[in-house]
């Protein structure tokens, strides 16, 4: 049997007006000769030309002097090779020289796909059977290069969705904090990665630093030791991929007065620099009721993934670190939304091809992992995946999944598993929950349909998904009938 599925009227498509501004820099020859340039404009062109740039720009962003001055702040290597004191020019000298190196970054003007969709912290001034929501997004734009945005929204009892209208004055974290480590648990942390042991005696890095340090003393110690130590190849390799893992952890905050259509989380370490990809975003409860918002998401670099989380409380204050551990080699890992038998439960998919499902003290580190689902249809042949976090019902836990079959076609199934053994499978669909119709399978990636994360609401499933890697949509589904029918096909 088909269950029913309702296509929502509801469409994000990629806009290429949405920008934020971001620090340009070819190289320093050139960049120290635009900056002799502007010392010696006379003052009224110097006014002219810094009043036409806010009065084209101020409009496009939130305090774009601001962005000016931050990005002069980035040039001060250049000013010691010119023998200039930055502390002796005047605001407006400043802030043209910073517009020379900033440009507007269109996030979305290629993508807006791979959608997940959690509750709101704020559910005050709502009418009964209505949830107030937030939806994040995969944004791509020049070079492919993705970072996560998000949208907030009321669905009502008719599981009809109102959007919030989206505003325009886009911003990037207002404040980042490189993490602080601790000497011992840094310690710990490597000896897990099963890296820092291969490389020279632990003491030999950090007898030189404090029992706190942060990520610039770390670096500062490690190109010391390169530099002074006669080391192999390998050895300098692995002495950049603790580095490369250092880079992972930060903390991101953006400003109380932006709307959560406006704060996008574009890449920050380099171990992300190629993109932020599909962050699976789920509210956890604890133990004591206490509530936190999680994302697994793949950060790219270009040639390597590193598996992350980010936690948040309310979408202002971000905390990101990687995720470490044996099994934390591929993309996919969805977190439960609670922990069950007391330890931290994930699913992942480390051999690229099935779900598997994993059990952990400690939501940063995941060493065992045990197959659940390999694929068993001929529409899932190519390889079986989740569509985000487990959702928890009565019956068991709902897990939205995505199968890759003939002529790569993306499509939805689900299946379902015990509440308290969740490695124990109750059923499982025969046939495709969702096929790509024929508005959805065109796109920049034909014949896919995904998604990063569901919810119920009213008794139905609601299901936020990509098309074709281009733009996204929702559908519905009658929970009762599609648990159903799940459990008959045990």
């Amino acid at each position: 049997m088909q269950v029913p599925v309702t296509r929502k009227d509801v469409r994000f498509y990629p806009d290429p007006s949405r920008v934020i501004a971001r620090f340009y820099y070819t190289n320093n020859e050139r960049s120290a000769n635009i900056i002799r340039k502007v010392l010696v404009l006379p003052e009224d062109v110097l006014n002219i030309a810094l009043s036409q740039v806010l009065r084209g720009y101020s409009k496009r962003h939130r305090n774009i002097s601001k962005i000016f001055e931050k990005h002069f702040n980035k040039l001060t290597h250049l000013f010691k090779e010119l023998y200039i004191n930055p502390d002796n020019l005047d605001i407006s000298r400043k802030m043209l020289i910073g517009s020379y190196f900033t440009k507007e970054y269109s996030i979305e003007s290629a993508a807006f796909f791979n959608p997940s969709i959690v509750e709101h912290p704020d559910q005050t001034e709502l009418a009964a059977g209505e949830k107030r929501v937030i939806v994040s997004f995969r944004a791509t734009g020049e070079g492919h290069i993705s970072s996560i945005v998000f949208r907030t929204g009321v669905i009502d009892k008719e599981n009809n969705l109102t959007f919030e209208p989206v505003g325009q004055m886009l911003d990037e974290a207002d404040r980042v904090k490189r993490h602080v480590y601790n000497k011992e648990s840094f310690m710990r942390k490597l000896d897990e990665m099963q890296k820092f042991n291969n490389i020279v005696p632990p003491a030999l890095v950090l007898d030189r630093l404090g029992d706190t340090f942060t990520y610039g003393e770390l670096k500062r110690c490690v190109f010391e030791i390169r530099d002074s130590l006669q080391l192999s190849v390998t050895k300098k390799r692995l002495l950049n991929q603790i580095m490369w893992l250092a880079k992972s952890h930060y903390e991101i905050e953006f400003s109380l007065d932006t709307a959560i259509s406006e704060r996008v989380i574009f890449p920050v370490s380099e171990t992300e620099q190629n993109g932020i990809e599909d962050a699976r975003f789920i509210k956890f409860t604890e133990d004591d009721g206490e509530t936190t918002y999680y994302a697994t998401y793949t950060a790219y670099d270009g040639m390597t993934i590193l598996p992350k989380l980010l936690e948040t409380k309310y979408f202002y204050h971000f905390i990101i670190s990687p995720i470490h551990g044996e099994i934390a080699q591929n993309k996919g890992m969805a977190l439960f939304p609670r922990k069950i038998n007391g330890k931290y439960v994930m699913l992942c998919r480390i051999d690229g091809v099935s779900n598997f499902i994993a059990f952990s003290d400690n939501i940063n580190i995941w060493r065992d992992a045990k197959i659940i689902q390999e694929p068993k249809y001929h529409w899932e042949f190519i390889q079986v995946g989740n569509c985000g976090s487990p959702i928890e019902t009565e019956e068991g836990w709902l897990v939205v999944t995505h199968a890759v079959g003939p002529m790569r076609e993306y499509v939805l199934g689900a299946s379902l598993y015990d509440l308290d053994n969740p490695e124990k499978e109750i059923g499982r669909l025969k046939t495709p929950l969702m096929m790509p119709n024929n508005e959805e399978r065109e796109g920049y990636v034909p014949n896919v349909i995904y998604s990063c994360g569901s919810m119920i609401h009213n008794d139905d499933l609601i299901i936020p998904y990509g098309m074709s890697d281009y733009a996204s949509t929702f559908a519905c589904i009658n929970l009762g009938e599609l648990l159903n029918e799940l459990k008959n096909t045990k």
